[in-house]
């Protein structure tokens, strides 16, 4: 048994028109439960709302028509959509290995040096005046909160470091070289720590916003302005050099590739400090291009998940207009036929 009266009134006008306008009036009872009898229902507790559609038929068929065609571009997007997220989740996949196996030996290289006077400037801990914040983004639309995730993301890490007393610089994703830009802005010291911010892919229906700390290359320990307050985001768990019962670890999170299992101890013929050199632009690049497989991939799904639920949006409203028409359509003949029925009786 339905739950709601539907009442509909059509012109008295003559001839009904293609602009005529109807009017439906839903009477439902809020407190009416699925299971009961509309006769049941105290009509002074009933609410009443109406909606009065002023559209003809030619302005339906062409809204319908349009719904059409929007539904068509939808659903050609989604799949488009689902045949490149396939691709960005195996980079994804296939890249962490390579970037967990090099984070980890940089680590180990790093702590090794730690009892030695060296200078090597990307490992260079200072107090935190400047924070430089790469923030990555899509770069297209129609992806649903995709952008917007990562942006108050950024924005509430913005807020942290006001409130914290530190000055900031952004880095937006373009197509010259991120990675040369992060490495002269920290060895100049304009900043003295760099965060990579970017939406991380997780599955096909969910993406994390996460914040990385990208420079500088630390072994151990936490990283604090001049008053000696922690600068690190809260969720900020990667790239740090961490210990689980003993061992080295550089992420939290689960990885679903396997990793060929090596001893974090590494030996070396040359000296660890010309090794470090020489991995830590190979560090940023890899880094960054991580950032930007997972921010693609996250992109994709989100894009494909928005382009599904459109499509669904356009079929329902496709529906619930073809109803529409369908009653003014039927209004329109009745209106007729009652007009040729009442001449009918005028002349006898």
């Amino acid at each position: 048994m339905s739950f709601s009266n539907l009442t509909m009134w059509v012109s008295s006008k003559p001839s009904i028109s293609d602009t005529s306008s109807l009017s439906f009036r839903s009477f439902v009872s809020p407190f009416q439960l699925p299971s009961q009898s509309s006769s049941s229902i105290n009509p002074s507790r009933s609410s009443s709302s109406s909606t009065t559609v002023h559209c003809g038929l030619r302005e339906l068929r062409d809204r319908i028509d349009s719904v059409k065609n929007t539904q068509k571009i939808t659903e050609a997007m989604k799949l488009v959509a689902a045949a490149k997220v396939r691709r960005a989740q195996e980079a994804v996949v296939n890249g962490r290995p390579f970037s967990e196996s090099l984070v980890e030996a940089l680590y180990n290289i790093n702590e090794q040096l730690q009892t030695e006077d060296v200078d090597v400037p990307l490992t260079s801990i200072r107090p935190v005046k400047k924070v430089a914040l790469v923030v990555v983004t899509g770069d297209r639309g129609l992806c649903g909160g995709f952008n917007n995730s990562i942006l108050e993301k950024a924005e509430a890490r913005i807020a942290e470091l006001k409130q914290l007393g530190l000055d900031y610089t952004i880095i937006s994703v373009g197509k010259k070289a991120i990675a040369d830009d992060v490495f002269s802005l920290f060895v100049s010291e304009e900043v003295d720590k760099v965060e990579l911010l970017y939406t991380k892919f997780v599955s096909l229906v969910k993406s994390d916003p996460v914040i990385h700390t990208l420079l500088p290359l630390s072994p151990k320990g936490e990283i604090c302005d001049v008053n000696g307050v922690c600068v690190d985001a809260a969720e900020d768990e990667l790239f740090r050099l961490t210990t689980n019962e003993g061992k080295l670890t550089v992420e939290r999170d689960v990885i679903r590739t396997q990793t060929a299992d090596f001893s974090p101890i590494l030996q070396f013929e040359q000296d660890p400090v010309q090794i470090l050199d020489a991995l830590l632009p190979l560090y940023l690049n890899s880094q960054v291009l991580r950032a930007l497989q997972e921010s693609l991939a996250s992109e994709l799904a989100a894009r494909m998940s928005a382009m599904s639920s459109a499509t669904d949006n356009a079929q329902e409203l496709k529906k619930t207009l073809s109803i529409v028409y369908n009653r003014q359509r039927q209004a329109k003949i009745t209106g007729e036929i009652l007009e040729i029925v009442a001449g009918a009786n005028a002349l006898v």
